[in-house]
């Protein structure tokens, strides 16, 4: 019959008609029949099994062996026996010898007829033995799964004892050599059904024998921390984390973290090939293990591991959110990366290009899971912004992109930020601040936030970007009699030549800090600027005088002279005067007091009173905004002129109204087109004609009548005041108090004008401060009327008799805006600082020629076209006038909140222009101590050194990272396939192949 069988089974007739003829064999084979045939047929059955060619072929043996193994047992006992299973496992059968595949699936088939037998055992014994030893020969993913089949149908077969935890090893060895090399979607879904079967044995190993499952973890680890492993391990290896249960996470986890033998690197490999597994489909709890295991890195401090990792492997996290199928576990991972990163923006940083196109896919992938994606990584977009702000030129295609989407309230920020944090030791990450491989494309420096020192950052850039003070401060003198003043020179000349990307401020910071201020905490940079300069000022006034390198003009008067050498070099710079007036409404009594200030505290004006601006086309008796000249009417008049919010001052009939002149702004001008000289003798000329020029400012306005501007504040702090009910003035005149009108006119216009907006006040509702958020526009260029006595020399103020009867006249004095220090945040004691700068001309190379003769603005490069910086901290990047104007629009927490102004050279300023460009001239760059200069070239040198060796050990550190596919190829293939379809094309993985996402 076995030859009949044969003959059928390799004859050319067609399979249906060997079917037929082979179903009359099998069912003779059905009868009683003797030992010697029935052998014969097991050895046919066997050769075609084992060796067909063909998968009908192998049909065939296995239907004859099934027959012959259910109505003939004790044959196929006798057949089935030790000594021929170890040969096949051993040897293999037949020509192919060990390369025959099936001799796995072969005794599966026949072990269900053996069980009950009495070699059962035998059996059963030499298969454990030998699972163990083909596991060991490190076979394929289907080998590995034939056996895992086999083993999962008959436990019997699975090693026991100390074989059975070390099976479990070498099978964990076997799954992290899994390799799919075939793109097509059958053979991978197959791949991932081979894995599921292997780690599916372990499962089943585990869940009866627990302690086997700690060893085979270890054995895990050991895998994926390897550093000398040419090759990485399979991701594969996820499919066995998704069956450790979550209850030995815990110790689990507290056992590798505070394991001394493990490595640095070796924790770095491990945590890295970890995260490498998000791209593991179908996989349970891999998030968490992620997760528990960087969690553990943080409790017991090893930040530079997270840090590496967290760089290393964000982008490639990112770029998962892609595909629905591993969508869930990747964004809990980038969740807790970021939220977790929170001592530096590079982590965010990296994901900003990429945020625009990712929220697009999932936006045109329109499904539940993409919905809720958007959700939440718009929720923690707007966490980062809020800990990361003032990068606006980097976060404004982000925010258009998350404009439509949910934003989450400040209380939840604080939650997320608050629970996924490092440590909550601030200070335990203050060496690992952003690393800068190098000075910023810009040129400039940025300086290193200190915990929460971005107040003191953002106000010494902006004095650094001062470029007059700037080099008055490094032309000094070392002197022990000013030691602040040599700490400012200091870090200035190191902002100036240092090769580090960024420099510490710590020094200065010890040195400036006012007493009252809480180390760590959130401060005002407008209290610390005011700090600062009354410091410098006061060390200068009272200590042994050190600025004395610039002379004074032959020209000047003997008295100017001395008059401005005692002045200090703040009074210089940034020292300007002002003059209160007070008149009693009863007797008329005027009573005036002159005082130095150094910058101007502007209010904003009532809502309402905002609200009624005046008509400017309208030339009033007395505006409503402005500065106002009081002088003694001939005679008392009762009427009084009212405003909504103030009460303004009354005239008298028959007198001259006091003319008023009001801040304006200057706007951009055309390519080619001139500025109109500043001729005060015209403009007060003109006052005769009926033209008053000063009058005619408050015609133009920066802003629309619904928004704010930094000309209305300044108006509405120069404006007049009634001082009236439980704010009476007391008049030494009448000797009691009175109702009356006071105002205030600056004087004296200083150098630099520096401009606080008073943002924050006290709620005594809430008993909380609280922070104005309007958006003021801020001119580049204004003019600010300054009120000069006509006792000055005729080279200061226009010749007498072209003043207004008064004996007084307004010089137009015009400001160049230079710096603006914004405030990101609800309140003065939280939030973030970072500042605006451009580079002011120096004064002497745009200063005036003494005659009086003006330059011509088509001279001089126009204002708008001169280079911008951003000072965030470290970051120093390029910017431009145009994202100082939008960054309250699009960041409505980001408001400016201190201005600097640069006068520019004119009349009334010439005594310090020429100082400066007396500096410029004799000194060119100012030059610099000796012993500052080889301190400078001393710690470049150093930092030199430690770049090297930097580079070093961070070659060493992170060598043993895995070579993980690129990260930016799911972005790419998003944009090449657009028009595939498919379950796991970008349709419904919005990108990417099926293969590009597993492997």
């Amino acid at each position: 019959m076995d030859k009949i069988l044969e003959a059928v089974v390799m004859s050319s007739y067609p399979n249906n008609v060997k079917q037929g003829l082979v179903r009359r064999v099998i069912e003779a084979a059905k009868q009683p029949m003797d030992s010697e045939q029935c052998w014969s047929m097991l050895e046919l059955s066997t050769k075609l099994y084992l060796t067909g060619d063909t998968k009908y072929k192998r049909e065939i043996g296995k239907e004859v062996l099934e027959v012959y193994g259910h109505y003939h047992p004790e044959e196929f006992e006798e057949f089935f026996n030790v000594r021929f299973l170890l040969s096949l496992l051993q040897e293999g059968y037949g020509p192919l010898g060990k390369r025959s595949h099936y001799v796995l699936d072969y005794i599966h088939l026949g072990l269900q007829f053996i069980l009950d037998s009495p070699s059962a055992n035998d059996i059963f014994s030499l298969l454990k033995i030998e699972v163990l030893r083909k596991v060991c020969e490190r076979p394929g993913p289907k080998q590995c799964a034939k056996i895992g089949k086999l083993l999962m149908q008959h436990p019997q077969c699975i090693p026991t004892g100390k074989h059975q935890v070390l099976f479990c090893q070498q099978l964990i060895r076997c799954i992290g050599q899994f390799q799919c090399i075939s793109e097509g979607e059958e053979e991978i879904m197959e791949f991932l059904d081979h894995v599921n079967k292997v780690s599916g044995l372990l499962q089943k190993i585990w869940r009866a024998q627990t302690s086997a499952i700690l060893p085979s973890l270890k054995e895990l680890f050991t895998i994926i921390s390897s550093t000398e492993e040419q090759e990485a391990p399979s991701n594969a290896l996820a499919s066995v984390v998704q069956y450790v249960p979550l209850e030995l996470m815990d110790g689990v986890i507290r056992n590798l973290t505070n394991d001394d033998s493990i490595t640095d690197a070796q924790m770095m490999t491990a945590i890295s090939r970890m995260i490498d597994w998000v791209s593991w489909p179908l996989g349970k709890n891999i998030d968490k293990w992620i997760i528990a295991l960087l969690k553990g890195l943080a409790a017991v401090k090893k930040f530079s591991i997270l840090i590496e990792v967290t760089l290393s492997k964000i982008e490639k996290v990112f770029s998962k959110l892609l595909y629905p199928i591993v969508r869930e576990g990747a964004l809990s991972v980038l969740q807790y990366m970021l939220l977790s990163f929170q001592h530096s923006h590079e982590a965010f940083h990296l994901l900003l290009p990429h945020v625009p196109r990712l929220v697009a896919s999932l936006k045109k992938e329109d499904s539940n899971s993409a919905t809720s994606c958007l959700e939440q990584l718009a929720e923690l977009i707007h966490c980062m912004f809020f800990r990361f702000s003032g990068f606006p030129d980097l976060y404004e295609p982000v925010l258009e992109a998350v404009k439509a989407l949910p934003i989450p309230n400040e209380d939840r920020i604080k939650h997320l930020l608050g629970q996924n944090a490092w440590t909550s030791q601030k200070n335990e990450l203050a060496c690992f601040y952003p690393r800068l491989a190098s000075k910023s494309e810009t040129g400039k420096i940025g300086l290193i936030n200190l915990g929460n020192t971005c107040y003191m950052n953002s106000i010494i850039q902006s004095l650094f970007m001062a470029s007059d003070f700037r080099h008055s401060v490094l032309n000094l003198t070392e002197s022990n009699a000013q030691p602040l003043m040599t700490k400012l020179q200091w870090l200035f000349a190191f902002l100036e030549h240092s090769q580090r990307p960024a420099i510490s401020p710590e020094s200065f910071l010890s040195a400036s800090w006012p007493p009252w201020f809480s180390p760590g905490a959130q401060q005002d940079c407008s209290e610390y600027l005011k700090y600062l300069l009354d410091r410098l000022h006061e060390e200068e006034k009272t200590g042994k005088r050190i600025y004395q390198k610039l002379k004074e003009s032959n020209l000047m008067s003997q008295a100017k002279e001395n008059h401005y050498l005692n002045k200090t070099l703040v009074e210089k710079m940034f020292g300007g005067k002002m003059t209160t007036k007070i008149r009693c409404l009863k007797c008329l009594n005027v009573s005036s007091r002159e005082e130095a200030f150094t910058d101007l505290s502007l209010a904003f004006p009532p809502i309402e009173r905002h609200g009624h601006r005046p008509n400017h086309t309208t030339i009033l008796p007395v505006e409503e905004i402005g500065p106002q000249i009081i002088e003694p009417p001939v005679k008392p008049q009762s009427q009084i002129i009212d405003s909504p919010g103030r009460q303004r001052k009354r005239h008298v009939s028959g007198e001259q109204p006091t003319q008023l002149v009001q801040v304006e702004t200057l706007g951009f001008q055309e390519a080619g087109e001139q500025e109109a000289p500043i001729d005060l003798r015209h403009d007060l000329a003109g006052r005769e004609m009926g033209k008053d020029p000063l009058l005619a400012f408050g015609e133009q306005t920066c802003s629309s009548k619904d928004s704010r501007s930094v000309p209305d504040l300044i108006n509405y702090f120069l404006s007049p005041e009634m001082l009236t009910a439980e704010n009476k003035y007391h008049c030494d005149k009448c000797a009691s108090l009175q109702d009356a009108e006071k105002v205030a006119e600056l004087t004296e216009g200083p150098h630099y004008l520096i401009l606080t907006l008073l943002r924050f006040s006290f709620d005594l509702r809430t008993m909380k401060r609280k922070k104005i958020l309007d958006n003021v526009s801020i001119p580049l260029v204004l003019k600010l009327p300054v009120l000069v006595a006509s006792e000055e020399p005729d080279d200061v103020c226009p010749p007498r008799q072209e003043r207004a009867a008064s004996g007084t006249g307004f010089v137009s004095v015009v400001y160049d805006l230079c710096s603006v220090v914004v405030h990101s945040g609800v309140s003065s004691e939280s939030g973030h600082y970072y500042c605006y700068s451009r580079e002011g001309t120096d004064t002497g190379a745009r200063a005036q020629p003494r005659d009086g003769a003006q330059k011509a603005t088509s001279e001089k490069q126009l204002d708008f076209e001169i280079q911008w910086y951003l000072f965030n901290d470290t970051r120093v990047s390029f910017s431009s006038f145009e994202s100082v104007s939008n960054v309250t629009s699009f960041f409505p927490k980001d408001t400016a909140y201190v201005l600097f102004y640069q006068q520019r050279p004119g009349k009334q300023s010439c005594t310090v222009c020429e100082e400066a460009s007396d500096a410029v001239q004799l000194h060119g760059e100012p030059s610099l101590n000796k012993d500052l200069m080889e301190a400078i070239s001393k710690d470049n040198i150093l930092y030199l050194q430690e770049q090297e060796k930097e580079a070093r050990n961070r070659a060493a550190y992170i060598s043993a990272l895995p070579k993980s596919p690129l990260w930016w190829r799911d972005f790419d293939r998003d944009k090449d396939d657009e028009g595939s379809s498919g379950g796991c094309g970008s349709a419904a993985g919005g990108g990417g192949s099926f293969h590009g996402l597993v492997f």
